[in-house]
């Protein structure tokens, strides 16, 4: 079953090399957000999914911090991305920062050991979340730019747990808003051919 075609101007600007999904090739990530409201239960089923995602162990490493527009806490959490960033960021209507757990519990009395797969893990969580929000129609946009110096004693995140990204989710909005550099950049972008990364039994 395919996934929800969105209503965009963008529609049809790709197309796959081999068969796949409807929504891995509507999903991309614009700045431009209209500001509109994004219902509770919608956000809740984009972090659902991502709970969902596979992890090494089932150790599940990822958390979330998260904001709709409007909520008292929204600011707050637009303020701790990086300047370039919160000019367009300021738009969407959910922020979301994730985080992943560097350490796994030790268990018998033994200590913690540095986890090797938090960061992999967490990606697969924001991996599951995109997609999902695509399904709902929604446009969402990750970013590395944020301020990870403050961001523990901000948001009271223990020192354990490394912010990785953050993302903002929203419907579209009219490109003409954003700052005249980054509006022809506002278009889904194309991949690598296949061959160029996927290699039969060695690498090319």
């Amino acid at each position: 079953m395919s996934g929800v075609i969105l209503e965009s101007p963008h529609m049809n600007a790709r197309t796959p090399d081999h068969p796949v999904q409807d929504l891995f090739v509507n999903r991309w990530s614009p700045r431009a957000f209209d500001g509109g409201e994004m219902p509770e239960a919608d956000l809740k089923t984009v972090l659902e999914a991502a709970r969902w995602a596979p992890s090494a162990f089932n150790l599940q490493p990822w958390r979330f911090v998260y904001a709709r527009r409007g909520d008292d806490s929204w600011q707050k959490l637009v303020e701790l991305l990086n300047p370039f960033n919160r000019d367009w960021a300021q738009h969407a209507s959910a922020l979301v920062y994730l985080f992943s757990d560097t350490e796994v519990d030790g268990k018998d009395g033994n200590p913690n050991r540095p986890s090797g797969t938090h960061s992999f893990d967490a990606g697969s969580a924001w991996a599951c979340a995109a997609l999902q929000a695509t399904a709902l129609g929604y446009h969402v946009h990750g970013m590395a730019g944020i301020l990870k110096d403050e961001i523990h004693e901000k948001l009271g995140v223990p020192g354990r747990f490394k912010p990785e990204i953050a993302f903002v989710i929203g419907k579209l909005g009219d490109a003409s808003q954003l700052p005249e550099n980054l509006r022809a950049r506002e278009t889904p972008s194309g991949r690598r051919p296949l061959e160029e990364i996927a290699f039969l039994g060695s690498w090319a």
